[in-house]
């Protein structure tokens, strides 16, 4: 059988942008490993994502509203794959490589905590610097795989370290997951709220509407063209038009939903439930799940604890609690 991966490889070098990342130039992974004749290093990567641990519990973690009851809701998961689905759009239409870009996009939230940003706020607090984005590249280099870690390539870590704030990816393929991860959030959040009565779209002020448009899929058409429309080489960008509208939405959503007493209610229990997991793991060690006796060992047992509640679920973490602090019923 040929070579399939070479194949793929000289394809990448005749077909992407002279801008584009090359699978054949990954500037590779921190434990060497042979190549696989059939897939480029960044199909390992997107591959390894789908399959470790992480990416499955992304179903039952929040994306913004906590709890709902009903199944419509956007999880962690959905979220993940409608970045996922963006990122792929722009990528293949600015000929970058399609691979690398879904291989960020997918693994960009691993280690979120439970409950969303209400979980990461409560982390942080306890540890004293938490953040989802430093935790996913920690998730891929150090927790999956029993402590092996995913062995991504330096391309997708660094796309998942810096897809939300602070410096810029160094790939364009990076800086697409960083654009398609605001396009996605913005837009099913608002969606979300409508589904649930906290908004209308009505409510979106006339002057955001005009420019990016009237319904959800309109402004991501919108958004996605804008970016396709003014990258420039490595220069990944909106025009200042859409950039500006954008922005005025972004802050539309935080004072209307993100702030919204109505969604902020049942966060408000999420600082006293993480809180009383980690202070019974910190105290009571054994208790630990074996699978972080390395960490314990190497790390202490303040980052075992925060690696752990990281990981869990919404569910798992309320069943956590449960089992701890609510008396169970006596049996005769």
């Amino acid at each position: 059988m040929q070579n399939i991966r070479v194949i793929t490889e000289n394809i990448e070098k005749e077909i992407l942008s002279p801008y584009a990342t090359k699978s054949s130039q990954s500037q590779g992974r921190e434990k060497t490993e042979d190549k696989c004749d059939m897939r480029t290093d960044f199909q390992r990567d997107r591959d390894r994502v789908i399959h470790c641990k992480a990416f499955r519990r992304l179903k039952h973690k929040t994306q913004v509203f906590l709890s709902p009851e009903s199944d419509h809701y956007r999880t962690r998961l959905t979220h993940t794959l409608e970045v996922a689905q963006i990122a792929r759009t722009i990528s293949r239409a600015l000929r970058f490589n399609e691979d690398l870009t879904e291989a960020i996009a997918l693994a960009h939230d691993l280690g979120h905590t439970p409950f969303g940003h209400a979980g990461e706020r409560a982390l942080d607090k306890l540890c004293g610097g938490f953040t989802h984005f430093d935790q996913s590249v920690r998730v891929c280099r150090v927790i999956e795989r029993a402590g092996r870690g995913l062995n991504l390539t330096h391309e997708v870590l660094d796309g998942i370290k810096h897809h939300t704030r602070g410096e810029w990816p160094h790939t364009p393929e990076g800086k697409i997951v960083r654009f398609s991860d605001r396009i996605a959030y913005i837009n099913h959040d608002i969606d979300d709220a409508v589904a649930a009565g906290v908004i209308t779209e009505n409510d979106i002020p006339q002057d955001i509407r005009d420019v990016l448009g009237h319904s959800k899929s309109k402004r991501i058409d919108t958004l996605v063209k804008s970016v396709v429309a003014n990258t420039d080489g490595i220069d990944v960008k909106m025009d200042d038009t859409t950039n500006a509208a954008y922005e005025a939405l972004h802050k539309f959503l935080f004072d209307t939903v993100y702030r919204n007493p109505i969604v902020k209610h049942e966060e408000t229990k999420v600082d006293g439930m993480i809180g009383g997991i980690y202070d019974y793991f910190i105290k009571n060690p054994d208790k630990l799940s074996d699978e972080y006796d390395i960490i314990r060992e190497h790390e202490g047992i303040e980052r075992a604890v925060t690696d752990y509640i990281a990981g869990m679920t919404d569910h798992f973490a309320i069943a956590t609690y449960s089992n701890i602090y609510i008396p169970k019923e006596w049996k005769i």
